[in-house]
């Protein structure tokens, strides 16, 4: 958007924690947005969404600590949304829910700056959901309230009324309690509600981590200074709490608790978190591998031209970066997907597809074994002698299919685009959990990322060794096997979605 363009901004609502709970409409305008200021409990993983050219600012809050105060948050704002920018001002939960969304609209409306609020589930009632604690529940509760902790119930002048609410509503929920929970069980003792009654803390609600501490009214400061509870924290206090010992068992899941090392490239590991989370597990992304493009030209323009001239009778592609890698190359040669015109096109597997799918096109077949044996066997079938054939892939892969090819009589043109290298700044963080045993399981997707990974801890694979070792296919096994990881879980065909069900059910039958 330019600077003679009016700004706009948006107040996305986040949610509760999960990433997969933000809205269509909170994810289009994050993709869209020229700037994104962000709170502590934004999930992180939204600002993936955004564009490489968006800037990112952290505005959180955290006790004792403020990367701005609300003031200039405000001001910032306006200042970008006055500069012609699209501006969002990511929150977690809801904008309106202790969120101080209604005092940026303020200011925005003051300064004349046009706005649009994107509502989003607030965890007062998504978070405690995830904990299977219903905030209203039939012939238990039929009334509840929200509240915010962050003011201490001691102090002589309050805007909350503890002693109102004491007993006023079925259930109460309170927001940000737990440096105040000593106070706020009192003030609501005080105010006549039974010490006896349930309660209950969700401890860092909808994400992999989350953990649910339950006592009574009169004990659960105890009870979250003996579980070492601290924020985010939801705080309920209700006989709703009791329902949750009836439905927590229909929301349990296998890999819940897990923290699972993903180690594929870094656009393509957010479809693995994803269902992992979907899954309760934690992922922890480590890209071991990063794509650098190293195609030789000439090989390049020799193989379109053939394309051109309909010279191939098949294109084989054995994974998706191989697809996008070619597809880079086909635009930048001016180009598109009718330069496959009466050509087949087969793939190794069914996530190299759908790759092609994206970009119009349709693999004539998809072998049941999803390999590069796999694939050659499938077009030895179809018969290639005197055929010429074009694969164009990763420096370094697997040469199988190129030697069967050739030795049934194929002529095959080998065209490569990329190599699948360690990435030269893996975030520290990461490396020192694996390297102190915190891994529970690690998936591989590749030969690549277990040779990689190796390479990025030094050949030194022993914290992984108690680790459930989860790989896509048989040869990314065969690869991990040689590391010294023997994997548990092998996915019966090469797709994410094969991978997290074998690593699903593996889990099922350990438990």
């Amino acid at each position: 958007m330019s600077a003679d363009a009016p700004g706009h901004v948006w107040l996305v609502g986040a949610g509760p924690g999960d990433p997969g709970l933000v809205t269509q409409a909170g994810l289009r305008a994050l993709r869209d947005a020229d700037v994104v200021l962000y709170d502590r409990l934004a999930p992180p993983e939204l600002l993936d969404a955004c564009s490489e050219d968006a800037e990112r600012i952290d505005v959180g809050k955290a006790p004792g600590r403020a990367a701005m105060t609300q003031e200039q948050i405000n001001a910032a704002l306006v200042e970008h949304a006055r500069a012609g920018r699209r501006v969002v001002r990511l929150k977690g939960g809801d904008p309106f829910v202790f969120g101080r969304g209604g005092e940026e609209l303020q200011a925005l409306a003051g300064a004349g700056v046009e706005a649009t609020v994107v509502p989003g589930v607030t965890s007062a009632i998504g978070g405690l959901a995830a904990a299977g604690i219903p905030v209203t529940h039939r012939g238990v509760a039929a009334s509840f309230a929200v509240v915010t902790g962050h003011e201490d119930p001691t102090k002589p002048a309050v805007q909350v009324r503890w002693a109102e609410l004491a007993t006023a509503t079925d259930t109460l929920v309170v927001l940000m309690s737990v440096g105040r929970l000593d106070g706020i069980a009192q003030a609501l003792m005080d105010g006549g509600r039974d010490p006896g009654t349930p309660a209950a803390l969700v401890v860092e609600a909808t994400t992999p981590r989350q953990r649910v501490v339950e006592s009574t009214l009169g004990s659960i400061a105890d009870a979250a200074r003996e579980a070492g509870v601290e924020p985010p924290a939801l705080l309920v206090v209700g006989e709703v709490v009791t329902v949750r010992e009836r439905i927590e068992p229909a929301q349990r899941r296998p890999l819940a608790g897990w923290r699972v090392l993903v180690t594929r490239t870094r656009r393509q590991a957010s479809t693995l978190a994803e269902a992992l989370t979907a899954e309760g597990a934690e992922p922890v992304l480590l890209p071991a591998i990063e794509i650098e493009r190293r195609a030789e030209p000439e090989a390049v323009r020799h193989a379109i031209e053939a394309l051109r001239g309909r010279r191939y009778a098949w294109v084989a592609f054995t994974s998706p970066n191989a697809v996008d890698a070619w597809f880079h190359l086909v635009r930048e040669a001016g180009h598109d997907a009718r330069l496959f015109a009466e050509t087949g096109i087969a793939t190794v597997g069914a996530a190299t597809a759908r790759a092609l799918e994206e970009r119009g096109l349709s693999a004539d077949f998809v072998p049941p074994r999803g390999s590069g044996e796999g694939l050659a066997d499938a077009m030895l079938e179809r018969g290639v002698e005197g055929a010429r054939v074009l694969v164009p892939r990763a420096e370094r892969a697997d040469p199988a299919l190129i030697e069967r090819l050739r030795t049934a009589g194929a002529t095959v043109d080998e065209v490569t685009l990329y190599l699948a290298a360690p990435p030269a700044a893996p975030p520290r963080e990461v490396l020192d959990a694996i390297r102190a045993g915190e891994m529970d399981a690690v998936t591989f997707t590749s030969r690549s990322t277990v040779r990689n990974l190796a390479a990025l801890l030094d050949a030194d694979l022993e914290p992984l060794r108690a680790a459930v070792v989860a790989c896509i296919g048989p040869q990314t096994a065969e690869a991990a096997t040689e590391a010294g990881l023997p994997p548990h879980v092998v996915a019966e065909e090469p797709s994410v979605d094969a991978l997290v069900a074998a690593l699903r059910r593996y889990a099922a039958e350990g438990a």
